[in-house]
């Protein structure tokens, strides 16, 4: 019966027909989209912090508006991808049990600080053009609520890159000191936004298997060349200067050729040893706390509806 099971999940995959969540599926495909769209989840959420900390210092009202719409698109894109784990069997609350116990990971990248209105800029620009890259491709993931969450989150992620490399170029071509800020935002955030595509392949856990089951369309380091490629461009449209001396152009492969990553610093950031990974969870713990009243109001209320209207069906 489970080789049936097994053969049922195998046919539609090779085939390219989406799984839905009423379809039977090996309990490892199940365990590797909670985490992976949990921790999708977790790092849209923990991403409105750097963000949140430049709200009420925007440099002007439009700036200000932008950026609280784009907070809010993020939000919404958490809510997203949290319904999507649900189909899986898992509740929001477990989720975010594990996201507070330290147990899930968020990306790394969010475990920065965000140090100039420059940075504004470098965050849409680098970090949500490296999410871009990533996401496009799981628009058609093997798993339905996953990739169809992906794709509205896809088209808000593109007004996101582009508010970012607006503001990178009003720096850019502005005074010398917004210039340098500029510059130095993308000297900081540059090498984070590398490794936001995660390991090598070689040294990946997960990427072979997700990339059977289709859930990755896309490896690693495929996307992470990508993402060099088109960023260098845009670089050079700025007058910035990307911030590594290894950087050359391959005319045999056709493609950039780029520097070491500093994957210890990667890792030793994973293991929440960041700038800022106490305070990121700490934020997200705070949060939820102070939230406990609306939950409970929320519940009080839902459940007197539920007595009044069984109320009416008897009556």
């Amino acid at each position: 019966m489970v080789d049936a099971i097994h053969g049922d999940f195998e046919q539609k995959i090779a085939n390219d027909i989406t799984i839905e969540p009423r379809d039977t599926m090996p309990d490892d495909y199940r365990k590797t989209l909670i985490r992976q769209i949990s921790q999708h989840a977790h790092s849209e959420i923990v991403g409105m912090l750097p963000e949140g900390n430049w709200v009420t210092r925007a440099p002007s009202l439009r700036r200000k508006a932008v950026l609280l719409a784009k907070i809010q698109d993020e939000g919404g894109h958490g809510l997203y991808l949290y319904s999507a784990a649900e189909t899986l069997g898992v509740t929001r609350d477990e989720l975010l049990d594990q996201l507070h116990s330290g147990k899930a990971k968020y990306s790394s990248i969010f475990n920065y600080p965000s140090l100039t209105w420059a940075d504004m800029g470098a965050i849409g620009w680098l970090v949500d053009g490296a999410a871009i890259m990533n996401q496009v491709p799981l628009c058609r993931a093997s798993y339905g609520p996953y990739a169809r969450a992906m794709v509205r989150i896809c088209k808000e992620e593109s007004f996101h890159q582009r508010q970012g490399f607006e503001i990178m170029h009003v720096l850019a071509k502005g005074t010398e000191v917004q210039k340098k800020m500029a510059q130095d935002a993308l000297n900081r955030w540059w090498w984070p936004a590398l490794m936001m595509f995660g390991p090598h392949d070689s040294d990946s856990t997960n990427t072979e298997q997700s990339m059977k089951w289709r859930i990755k369309r896309i490896s690693n380091d495929d996307l992470r060349r990508k993402f060099v490629d088109v960023t260098v461009e845009q670089t050079k449209v700025l007058g910035l200067t990307v911030p590594d001396k290894d950087l050359m152009w391959n005319a045999e492969t056709g493609h950039y050729d780029f520097g070491a990553i500093n994957w210890a610093e990667f890792w030793n950031v994973v293991k929440g040893n960041g700038p800022c990974n106490k305070q990121r969870l700490e934020a997200r713990k705070a949060a939820w706390q102070k939230g406990e009243w609306v939950r409970e109001a929320a519940m009080a209320h839902a459940e007197k509806r539920k007595a009044r209207k069984e109320a009416l069906v008897a009556a």
